[in-house]
């Protein structure tokens, strides 16, 4: 019998990736202080790439903990800029809108993360990382996104939402759409089939 699968996320474009790829799976909210886990691996200046690992790790071990038995899936996202800052979620429109004009014209990577714990142990983890150009925005442009995508998309980090009118933001975008939605889903669908959660 296949081991059962715990999406440790509420993300709905995860589980939507995870669902139209055929992956049995419980989603649940993570337990991980996710703001406090980063504040401290920004202090140990880790890179973008290790920090979206980190979380991921954290959010799946949080769940672990209360399902032993359980492979249990963690997944982050980072967007690092070019000098290596890293940008936050954007807490509301306004701070949305300050953050597009800061990556308009520029190009930014984004990378996932995704790790899978069982009994407290890490099993398997990939990341991967996709290059993303914006084209300029107008001001105009800007404010008018904003107001038409409203609050949803401040939960994504770069607040944009690729598989939707997010698309209009870019000229440019090298690597994978799922990687950009928030899963390195091809290397986590050869994982779950090593893991015995899907048939080989």
């Amino acid at each position: 019998m296949s081991p059962r699968l715990i999406l440790a996320s509420q993300s709905a474009a995860r589980a939507a990736m995870l669902g139209a790829a055929g992956i049995p799976f419980t989603a649940m909210a993570a337990l991980a202080d996710e703001e406090r886990i980063k504040s401290e691996l920004r202090g140990q200046n880790i890179n973008a790439a290790d920090c979206a690992q980190a979380l991921a790790k954290a959010k799946a071990l949080s769940l672990s903990e209360l399902y032993p038995e359980v492979l249990v899936l963690g997944s982050d996202q980072t967007l690092e800029l070019p000098d290596g800052v890293m940008l936050d979620k954007a807490e509301n429109l306004e701070a949305l809108t300050i953050q597009l004009g800061t990556l308009s014209g520029r190009t930014h990577k984004l990378w996932s993360a995704a790790v899978i714990v069982r009994g407290g142990a890490q099993v398997w983890s990939a990341v991967e990382c996709a290059q993303l150009t914006m084209r300029p925005l107008s001001d105009a442009f800007i404010n008018s996104y904003v107001v038409r995508i409203g609050e949803s998309v401040t939960g994504c980090v770069g607040g944009y939402q690729i598989e939707g009118e997010g698309v209009q933001l870019f000229s440019h975008i090298e690597g994978s759409h799922f990687c950009i939605m928030g899963l390195p889903l091809l290397p986590l669908l050869a994982g779950l089939r090593d893991l015995g959660v899907l048939i080989s």
